[in-house]
């Protein structure tokens, strides 16, 4: 297979670059590096995530979320999605997971940039096995194919805590409407909807009702 950002180990220099970009509400200066997801700036994806989790709420409040769990961003990349959950929830534990050594010494780097002690990096064999997710938040990687994705989805979306709330944002072109009924069918437990359409992007939103 050619090289990606879901590549565990990419080739060429490990060169940081620092860009700014909007995270939970305000401007941040954070680094990137070539072989890892969107290295020039925030992808129209995740910023349409983002402001979706802001405005419909993550599955995490202040009463519930130490019953529920952390949240975990499933494929950090550079961070943008974790560093976003830690700066909105300074006291939740929120756990960055990605095949991409570069992606997560980038996360680890933003997360201490930000002053962020609430961030676990780990690669997914590292995240404890009994650890349930009161939120999962994932902009995937549907270019690794069907097959893969829906063995990563089956992996990790079961680990969601009873109540808790999972937020995938998929372009239409590259199959959200496909994924978001395939997760329906998949998983019995889950209430499966869209909640944001927006330039080309669907929301979904799985809740696992039991």
């Amino acid at each position: 297979m050619s090289e990606h950002y879901f590549s565990e180990a990419p080739s060429g220099e490990f060169t940081p670059r620092e860009i700014e970009v909007t995270l939970a509400g305000a401007p941040h200066r954070v680094l990137t590096a070539g072989g890892v997801f969107s290295p020039e700036h925030l992808d129209r994806g995740t910023e349409i995530l983002l402001r979706t989790i802001a405005e419909v709420g993550d599955g995490i409040t202040a009463d519930d979320g130490d019953a529920l769990g952390p949240v975990l961003d499933l494929g950090c990349g550079w961070g943008p999605i974790a560093l976003s959950a830690a700066l909105t929830h300074p006291q939740r534990e929120v756990w960055a997971v990605d095949v991409n050594e570069r992606s997560r010494e980038l996360t680890r780097m933003n997360a201490e940039r930000l002053g962020l002690t609430n961030v676990r990096v780990a690669a997914p064999d590292e995240v404890p096995s009994e650890l349930s997710f009161g939120a999962l938040h994932s902009n995937p990687p549907i270019r690794v194919g069907k097959q893969a994705l829906h063995e990563m989805l089956q992996l990790w979306l079961p680990r969601l805590a009873v109540g808790g709330e999972a937020y995938l944002v998929v372009a239409k072109h590259l199959g959200a409407d496909s994924l978001q009924r395939w997760i329906a069918t998949e998983f019995a437990e889950l209430e499966v909807s869209r909640v944001a359409r927006d330039k080309g992007f669907h929301v979904i939103e799985a809740v696992r009702a039991s």
